[in-house]
């Protein structure tokens, strides 16, 4: 896979986790994670596709995947 940087994306409701994500895989991204208390994904996704993906109406946010630290 190209380079790429990590993303969580968050779906809306309504939006069928099946056809998104092979829409993802259509773009290019590595799904690294699907998770189960909220709609949504961690992805690794090619940069030039951002704009595609943050537009698509199925999508409530896409947030660069960041390590939390407690201190």
């Amino acid at each position: 896979m190209a380079e790429g940087k990590d993303f969580i994306v968050t779906l809306k409701e309504g939006a069928h986790l099946d056809q998104f994500k092979a829409y993802l895989q259509s773009l290019g991204a590595e799904i690294k994670h699907e998770y189960t208390l909220i709609r949504g994904f961690a992805i690794k996704l090619p940069g030039d596709h951002v704009g595609t993906l943050e537009n698509n109406e199925h999508v409530a946010s896409v947030e660069p995947d960041s390590e939390v630290k407690i201190n």
